[in-house]
């Protein structure tokens, strides 16, 4: 039986999340997808490491999360389970892991748990995955549902826009969030969709809503760890708050380093390995 050492923080499970929110505690999520990044986030003493599709964006580059494969999932998580000894492991489950059928997603989310270490799975949908929901909490995986915008339908949703503006779209979130709440879904990510209905969600929720742009009234918030520390490029959403710019250390430091390099300064006699003086000797002799 592994043992906690004295200063390390308590392991984070999912009933953790329902006990924080009866006693009105905030908790926080980030995204890693390697084992660096999920050391820092871990240590920092970040609740939640999901494991996202975001990595399409911010690692391999695409325009949206659509091309991520669950090998690519897999991989990351495995990383980041290494990485991570207290946060709760979410692992995204990617566009086409979960929409050919259940016994495939089921098999697919058995994937990310007995092979990547996840301890939970996340998808995206509302009443259309209330079904698929059940049947992944009947074989014992938690489920992280997210309702909202859900970036891997923005093909139909025609880009990345706030969703639940109307009184219509409002009132089908306020319905599906419950719904997924009585399908067995242990928390609900709620993206960019206005303050109000995710106040409305979070009160009216037993279990936990995890926000990312939806305001401050949720339980949880999420960010990609590269918006928050400014390791990304190009235009940000507006509920990104930027606490750091990694790019321009990065950059920096590169920059110092060629500077060096040319300067001939880099390496000193202290960076590089000197030959032994009897060496020297027989060398000259």
């Amino acid at each position: 039986m592994a043992y906690l050492k004295p200063d390390q923080p308590e392991k984070v499970y999912v009933p953790a999340l329902r006990a924080a929110k009866e006693k009105g505690e905030k908790l926080v999520c980030l995204t890693a997808y390697d084992y660096p990044t999920a050391r820092i986030v871990d240590e920092a003493g970040v609740d939640i490491i999901l494991v996202g599709d975001s990595m399409g964006n911010v690692i391999h580059g695409y325009g949206n999360t659509i091309p991520v494969t669950l090998d690519e999932i897999l991989s990351a998580t495995k990383a980041v389970k290494r990485g991570a000894s207290s946060a709760l492991i979410v692992a995204d489950m990617p566009y086409g892991s979960y929409h050919t059928g259940d016994n495939k997603a089921v098999r697919n989310a058995m994937k990310l748990l007995k092979g990547g270490g996840a301890e939970a799975v996340k998808l995206e949908g509302g009443r259309n995955r209330v079904d698929l929901v059940k049947r992944l909490v009947d074989e014992e995986i938690p489920v992280m549902a997210h309702i909202g915008l859900t970036p891997q339908s923005v093909h139909k949703l025609g880009g990345y826009r706030v969703q639940g503006k109307t009184a219509i779209d409002a009132n089908k979130l306020i319905e599906d969030a419950k719904i997924l709440e009585e399908a067995g879904a242990f928390a609900i990510v709620l993206e960019l969709i206005p303050r109000e209905i995710a106040e409305i969600i979070t009160n009216d929720l037993k279990i936990s809503t995890v926000g990312i742009g939806a305001g401050s009234s949720c339980d949880i918030q999420v960010l990609v760890l590269h918006d928050l520390i400014g390791f990304t490029f190009g235009r940000q959403p507006r509920f990104v708050r930027q606490y750091a710019n990694v790019s321009e250390v990065i950059s920096s430091a590169i920059t110092h380093w060629m500077d060096d390099v040319k300067s001939g300064n880099y390496p000193n006699d202290k960076e590089s390995y000197g030959m032994p003086e009897a060496a020297k000797k027989e060398m000259t002799a």
